[in-house]
Parts: structure tokens; sequence; C-alpha cells
């Protein structure tokens, strides 16, 4: 089973700073993903040409599963929080999990959000700025593989220090009742070994994602519980688009890494 995670910045491009669906699907079909879980995803938006980008990449990648959870309602400068309804009928904003093979179940599940402004420096700056989170959800489907069930987990987790670590250890209880094998994914704005470190779960490997021209961190991950393993090394892919690469990473269920 090919894994990949993937942030698009609504299939934004830096180097034109368009929405190519043209572009966005060729990117979705190189990744050649089984299961694809995508974050910062747009639903009847204008910058985006008012495309559900979920059935965009599920025809490009042949996913004859998928699902689209809001954790944004309305447009940009008018977010109203989503309640990370499943398939939301109004314009929105949220993650997306993709499968070419049957999903068994789907779950959504909710993330604590800090609800006030708080400070933080950010990179390359001295003095903190007010920042202001948005609504954090995971969607969770046990995906029948050809080598037996798998329940895939895709997240987005904050960037506001320190309260990322918190929704991560709350994802960590919220999956307890889910079947095993697990792969956790997504893009966790976290760093290196600290997602493994904080959850318990086994990192599939490192590869460094972000920032796209020239990566030197690794934000987005793929975390592993129960009988799965990676078949190899993950890769880092620059589609073309957005400002994170994709991680990819072909997973072996039913062999625990010993």
């Amino acid at each position: 089973m090919r894994l990949a995670t993937f942030n698009i910045l609504h299939g934004r491009g830096l180097s034109d700073g368009k929405v190519d669906l043209d572009r966005f699907a060729a990117a979705v079909r190189g990744l050649d993903a089984d299961v694809l879980a995508l974050q910062e995803v747009d639903r009847d938006q204008p910058r985006s040409h008012q495309a559900d980008l979920t059935a965009v990449a599920a025809e490009a990648m042949g996913a004859t599963h998928h699902r689209f959870v809001a954790t944004l309602h309305g447009h940009p400068g008018t977010w109203t929080a989503a309640t990370g309804e499943d398939q939301p009928d109004l314009a929105a904003y949220g993650i997306a999990l993709l499968s070419r093979y049957p999903v068994t179940a789907w779950r959504v599940l909710t993330l604590p959000t800090l609800r006030r402004r708080v400070p933080m420096v950010h990179r390359g700056t001295r003095r903190p700025s007010l920042v202001q989170d948005e609504q954090r959800a995971a969607l969770a489907a046990v995906v029948d593989t050809p080598d037996g069930p798998v329940t895939v987990v895709n997240t987005h987790l904050t960037f506001i220090t320190g309260w990322n670590v918190l929704q991560l250890r709350h994802l960590v209880r919220a999956c307890h009742a889910l079947p095993r094998p697990l792969a956790v994914t997504g893009d966790l704005n976290l760093e290196g070994g600290t997602p493994a470190r904080v959850s318990g779960w086994r990192s599939a490997g490192r590869a460094d994602t972000f920032p796209v021209e020239v990566p030197d961190r690794q934000i987005d991950h793929v975390l592993l519980d129960g009988d799965v393993a990676p078949r190899s090394e993950p890769i880092s892919v620059d589609t073309g688009m957005s400002d994170h690469r994709a991680l990819v990473v072909d997973l072996a269920p039913g062999r625990a890494l010993r």
C-alpha cells in the first residue's frame, strides 16, 4: 500500500500564485498513491475556481472511496469554525482522505482548538505577533487493502507551539479504540522526531518536506502502530505546487517493525 500525505495549499502554485486544476490533478496522479491524505483542501471557493478539490484528486488517482471534512465554513476573511461535518454542502475548507481500496468504516475525530489569540515568534523574526488558530480535526478510515485492513488517520495540527503537542496527545487517546494496524499521517507542524516521541508511535522514516524549494525540516509525517512497517524509506516529492513537498511511503501491512 502506497500512502502519501500532501498539504496542497488549496491547490496553489508558488511559482505563479495561481490555482491550476490540471496542474493539481497531474500532481496527485504523479504520486501514484493507493491512499492519499490531503490538508488545506478547498470546496466551492472562488480562489480555487469553485472546485471540489477532493473530487478532482479522486478522479486523478482513481480513488473510488473518499471523504472531505470541513474545519472552516465560508470564505477567506469571513471564516467560521465548522463542526467537522462529513461532506458539507456549503463552501468550506478542511482535510480529505482518498483510497483506491474499499473503505469499510469512516470516523471523524475532533481536536481541541485554542480559542484565544496568542503571541508567537515566527522563524526568522524576533518579535512575537498575535495569532489565531482555526478549528482542527482528524479523519479515520479502515481501508481494506490486499494485504489486510489498515486504519489510516489524516490530520492537520496547529502551528501554535505547544498546542500542537496537546492536540497530538489528544489524537493518541482518540485513536485507542481504532482497529490496528494504524497509520497516522498529515501535516503535524512538529519537526523531526518529536511526533514519534510524543505519541509513542513509530515513525515510518525521515524526509524533509518544508519549505518546498529547499526543504530543511520535516513537518509532514507518517506514524505507525501495530503490525505494519515501511517497505523502504519515505521520499519527499516536489509536485510543482504548494509550499510543502508531498511525503510518500510504501507500507507492508501484517509486518511489524522489529
